[in-house]
């Protein structure tokens, strides 16, 4: 039995200011896949996101389940995606609960909804009366990222851990056949790092959902990604993950690109204080 194609990636270039911000790379990810993406910062990674869902113009050709041009574009809300960091003002007037039910709504509601709240501070239920009866869908989605308890809990009170918890649900409730998670947990404490890193598991095995995700963590990489692809700009590697850590010269190389980068912003930071 062959393994579906989710995404063909081919000759993906993507330019800013006639400069490569993504240069001629070319993967595939196969349903059920976890595949993670590492490379310094500034390597491509948001930009390749971006253009897989729809945002970014490119050159090349890109696939969702073989199919490509106004045909995938139909597909893209078929794809799940959590950003690298979402803030909410504390007196936002929303809950866990109402985030999440965003996810069963159209954009033109959603911004519809946004609006009103904007005018006149209205009741936030309000907007979603006509998905009530898709509770169950919610309560579900809740209960995979380990948040039921908090469902009532305002927006702006949570951590940065559970905020993208809430995130990763109001993705579940639209059943993705694709999950795109951009460095989820960037400024967010180690054990909640870990719940997270157990909600992805949980996802791809239990809920058979393909994943990619970005990450410089290498170690979450090695545990919870079965395939890896390594970028700065140009593609270095794409394939099992066990390939991908045996190979010293690659690691070696990666993570001195890493330290680089690092130290170059670090200095970058200490020089406009």
């Amino acid at each position: 039995m062959s393994v579906t194609s989710v995404l063909d990636v081919k000759d993906l270039t993507i330019n800013y200011d006639n400069l490569p911000a993504v240069d001629n790379i070319s993967f595939d990810v196969k349903q059920g896949d976890c595949l993670g993406i590492v490379g310094p910062n500034g390597a491509g990674k948001t930009t390749l996101f971006r253009a897989i869902l729809g945002l970014q113009p490119y050159s090349g050709n890109l696939k969702l389940f073989g199919f490509e041009d106004s045909k995938y574009d139909s597909i893209i809300p078929l794809i799940g995606y959590v950003p690298q960091k979402v803030t909410f003002e504390p007196n936002f007037p929303a809950t866990v609960y109402d985030v999440v039910s965003m996810g069963l709504l159209s954009d033109k509601r959603i911004v519809q909804g946004v609006k009103l709240i904007q005018d006149c501070g209205c009741c936030w239920n309000r907007i979603y009366q006509s998905i009530k009866k898709k509770d169950d869908k919610i309560t579900q989605a809740l209960h995979t990222v380990g948040l039921e308890s908090l469902r009532n809990r305002r927006i702006g009170e949570l951590s940065g851990g559970e905020l993208q918890r809430v995130f990763i649900a109001k993705a579940l409730v639209k059943d993705p056949l694709l999950l795109i998670l951009d460095e989820p947990v960037a400024s967010v404490d180690v054990e909640s790092q870990t719940k997270f890193y157990n909600v992805i598991k949980t996802i791809n095995e239990q809920n058979n959902i393909t994943i990619i995700w970005s990450s410089h963590d290498l170690d979450a990489i090695s545990k919870y990604a079965n395939r890896v692809a390594c970028m700065n700009k140009k593609l270095f590697f794409h394939g099992a993950k066990e390939k991908f850590f045996s190979d010293k010269e690659l690691l070696k190389t990666y993570t001195e690109s890493s330290m680089q980068m690092h130290m170059h912003d670090h200095n970058h930071d200490m020089h406009n204080e």
